[in-house]
């Protein structure tokens, strides 16, 4: 499990003599209207807050109920405050002409906060893969800082050891994800924004990531380029050879249009759908992997509709 004070630290005798009620009465002298102009986001905050249909219904919320659940806040040096938990609230409040935020300050270190904030974000029912990534990522570095071992270059983190489990396998445990998973997603981050964006919208697959991942960035956009001519994303097949070539110093430009340009069996007759006009079209609870079941049946649903309609008119 992390090395999190709040969950592992000894009871103080503070704790151990007092009631429940003292204990509630003190932390509710830490929740204060704290205004939003001495709040700063989360360095690198890798989730996204976006004004979708979910904002505008926590922005009515809050007109009515104000903020439920205070946002988590640590004081910094200087005297203004740094966001831990509760960016969407904060975005919300915003929204909704509120200059306070109902905050609890506590209490942490840099690599605390790290903890408690990817911990916090990751109860959250949509994540895409590019947050899970930079999320893993700052976990695995806090977790090394707080071992007193130095951060390295992701490409091949050091393991630190925890009673015979490595920072990776913590971090494992605590996601619910294989160890395997956990490195594909830190792979993530190196990539270049357009390839994870298409990541993200499902374009391209986990396994193919990871293999362009290895990449530096001239080949990756050479990738891109590709991507956009041929108007389709490289198998994983074609993503093992273009590292493979990469490797060997021999994936040029001109390797890169060669393989792309291949005709994949399943993309010689090939619909293109534009993603954002399609998911507005489907309810939110339809996750992104059922999108083509839904959209199928929706086309079945609709072509009984014209055979129904073209019966009737033939009357």
């Amino acid at each position: 499990m992390a090395d999190r004070k709040s969950d592992f630290a000894l009871p103080t005798l503070d704790d151990l003599f007092s009631t429940q009620e003292e204990r509630d009465d003190a932390r509710l002298e830490k929740i204060r209207d704290i205004p939003i102009d001495l709040i700063d986001d989360f360095p690198d905050h890798p989730f996204h807050v976006r004004d979708d249909e979910d904002m505008v219904q926590l922005v009515e919320s809050i007109k009515t109920n104000g903020v439920l659940t205070p946002a988590v806040l640590r004081q910094k040096e200087d005297g203004r405050y740094e966001l831990v938990a509760g960016h969407r609230r904060k975005r919300a409040c915003e929204l909704a002409g509120l200059t306070t935020l109902r905050s609890e300050i506590k209490d942490l270190t840099r690599d605390e906060a790290v903890v408690y904030m990817v911990e916090s974000n990751f109860q959250r029912t949509t994540i895409l893969p590019s947050e899970k990534a930079f999320a893993y990522k700052m976990r695995l570095e806090a977790i090394k800082r707080q071992a007193g071992r130095p951060s390295k270059n992701n490409s091949a983190p050091v393991e630190q050891n925890f009673g015979g489990k490595t920072s990776r396998d913590l971090i494992a445990e605590q996601s619910g994800e294989s160890r395997e998973q956990v490195r594909r997603y830190i792979r993530l981050t190196n990539l270049v924004p357009e390839l994870l964006e298409l990541v993200d919208e499902g374009r391209i697959k986990m396994r193919p990531a990871v293999e362009l991942s290895y990449l530096d960035e001239d080949s990756q956009r050479d990738v891109v380029e590709q991507i956009d001519i041929n108007d389709c994303t490289p198998s994983h097949d074609q993503t093992i050879r273009m590292r493979k070539m990469f490797d060997s110093g021999k994936l040029t430009a001109e390797a890169v249009e060669a393989i792309m340009s291949e005709e994949k069996p399943n993309q010689r007759e090939r619909i293109v759908l534009r993603g954002d006009r399609v998911r507005s079209l489907i309810p939110k609870n339809v996750q992104l992997k059922d999108t083509e079941d839904y959209v199928c049946k929706a086309l079945e649903h609709y072509a009984k509709y014209l055979r129904h309609r073209s019966e009737r008119d033939s009357r």
